[in-house]
């Protein structure tokens, strides 16, 4: 269904992207609530159709994807009454794995306040105008990703740029955002699946930069040509975070099962295995030649089984063994010139406990803050890498997939059982107030003017003070 609807522009007061203006997760401007509720605070409320992305918002539009009935659509809704304006439904010609905490609708939206762009998994990227007409599409794929794609397109200088990490075949791609055209694309062999939203980088003087956290490693690209400029080893697998900047610093989490300090575990090298367990003499392992019966076992194979041939060359056994050691940390990144491996000279400071999972870090009047499940709370200074205080939320024990977000001199959090944490920001944070809502939240909230917009697996709200 497409409904006509007045043309809308963009404006500083815009959440264009998932985590809102350059993915910071802040929107200063307007008095917040504290207090929400079925019946507190609700401008209103809307029923959607399910989705795990997270809402944009341009001018009077809100815009998401989601599925139904297997079918991929995108929304329209009407900011200030929450009423749909227009649907339209993708092309679905195939169906990637997901599990619970994912869907075919994970990435999110982005516009640039005349159009909105989305990426499905399932097909590609697609343009549409304010009037939900399409205005371009790219089929693209299939894509090799044992759960399924999640991260978010971005918009800069007029690309579309998406991060298509997966088992085999990884890239970073440009389109021209007026056409859907290949502006440049970039391979991406050194890192595997990974659901990371990229950001730009724009260091006084010097070259912008598409940051891309990727399994094992973040990297950076020159936004113009695609052009890999710089990377720092020693992170997580299956990075899912948005990049954060301040200044001439970039800040970056990961967390993986098993990464935390202690845990690592040693694996042989490939050469080691194959002259031991080889027994046909392929230079490969089959199942019954892997040196574990854990690894033998449907998931653990499958997982290390990148190519899904049956058989781990030299590159399954690297990511393998990398996945058996990750490193947990949240790390601070001054890349200055320098190109190349800044592993070492680019590294500021590494932070390695309390780390999220799924939400990124928030940066907010000067403290980093952070959210991992079970309702533990951090406030890390952006200098140091030392934790100021680490705690609970209160009554909001639960788990986190959605990112915090902060505007009035508050920060708000939101569990996957929708229970809404409002925390008094500083070195000694505290909660305000806790709340809930009816339902299962995964969606990163957005804030404009005011307003908060809390997406909910079956509903959008609005709230603000009336």
């Amino acid at each position: 269904m497409a409904v006509p609807l007045v043309a809308f522009s963009a404006s500083a007061a815009d959440w264009p992207q998932f985590r809102g203006p350059r993915g910071t997760g802040v929107a200063e401007g307007g008095e917040l609530p504290a207090r929400f509720g079925e019946n507190t605070h609700l401008l209103w409320k809307s029923a959607v159709p399910s989705g795990h992305s997270s809402p944009v918002v341009a001018g009077d539009r809100i815009f998401l994807t989601a599925y139904e009935d297997q079918r991929l659509l995108v929304l329209a809704l009407e900011r200030s009454s929450g009423e749909v304006v227009w649907i339209q439904e993708v092309s679905r010609p195939r169906r990637e794995p997901f599990q619970r905490t994912h869907g075919p609708a994970s990435p999110s939206p982005v516009t640039d306040g005349e159009n909105v762009y989305v990426f499905f998994g399932d097909f590609g990227a697609l343009s549409f105008d304010s009037n939900g007409n399409e205005r371009w599409k790219r089929p693209m794929g299939p894509f090799v990703n044992q759960n399924g794609h999640g991260s978010s397109p971005i918009l800069a200088d007029g690309k579309l740029l998406i991060v298509c990490d997966q088992q085999v075949g990884s890239y970073l791609i440009a389109l021209d955002k007026d056409t859907g055209e290949t502006v440049w694309k970039t391979d991406r062999p050194e890192t595997t699946r990974g659901y990371g939203t990229a950001g730009v980088f724009r260091p006084e003087g010097g070259t912008a930069q598409v940051v891309v956290p990727g399994a094992y490693r973040v990297a950076a690209y020159d936004l113009k040509t695609g052009q890999q400029l710089w990377w720092v080893n020693g992170f997580a697998w299956q990075l899912k975070c948005v990049p954060i900047f301040e200044g001439d610093t970039i800040y970056i989490n990961g967390w993986e099962i098993g990464g935390d300090p202690g845990q690592q575990k040693q694996t042989p090298s490939f050469a080691d295995v194959i002259a031991e367990f080889d027994r046909d003499g392929d230079k490969l392992l089959s199942r019954n030649e892997a040196p574990e019966e854990r690894l033998r076992q449907d998931h653990p194979w499958g997982e290390a089984d990148l190519g899904g041939d049956g058989k781990l060359d030299e590159r399954d056994w690297y990511f393998y063994a990398a996945r058996r050691a990750p490193v947990n940390n949240l790390v601070a990144i001054r890349p200055g010139a320098e190109r190349g491996d800044i592993t070492n000279s680019g590294v500021l400071w590494r932070y390695n406990k309390s780390l999220p999972n799924t939400p990124s870090p928030l940066l907010y009047r000067g403290k980093i803050y952070l959210v991992k499940d079970g309702g533990i709370f951090s406030s890390v200074n952006p200098d140091s890498g030392t934790a100021d205080r680490v705690a609970r939320l209160g009554d909001a024990i639960d788990k986190y997939w959605a990112s915090p977000v902060a505007g009035d001199g508050k920060i708000f959090t939101i569990s996957e059982s929708c229970m809404i944490s409002v925390v008094e920001p500083g070195a000694n944070w505290k909660v305000l107030e806790t709340s809930a809502l009816d339902g299962t939240c995964f969606a990163t909230p957005a804030i404009v003017d005011g307003k908060i917009y809390i997406r909910s697996l079956t509903s959008m709200y609005a709230f603000g003070l009336k």
